[in-house]
């Protein structure tokens, strides 16, 4: 007898793994939050 493959089976664990991956890069290309000064903003927008 020979070998059958599970084509959906195949298919559902390839999608899977590509959304992993997939959301593994989304949240890899956010940039850093960086730390803000609120008083240095303030004097920036008065000195407008």
């Amino acid at each position: 007898m020979g070998v059958t493959r599970l084509k959906r089976k195949e298919k559902r664990n390839r999608a899977i793994a590509t959304n992993k991956v997939n959301g593994i890069k989304v949240l890899t290309r956010k940039p850093v939050i960086k730390k803000v000064d609120v008083q240095e903003l303030l004097k920036a927008a008065a000195a407008k």
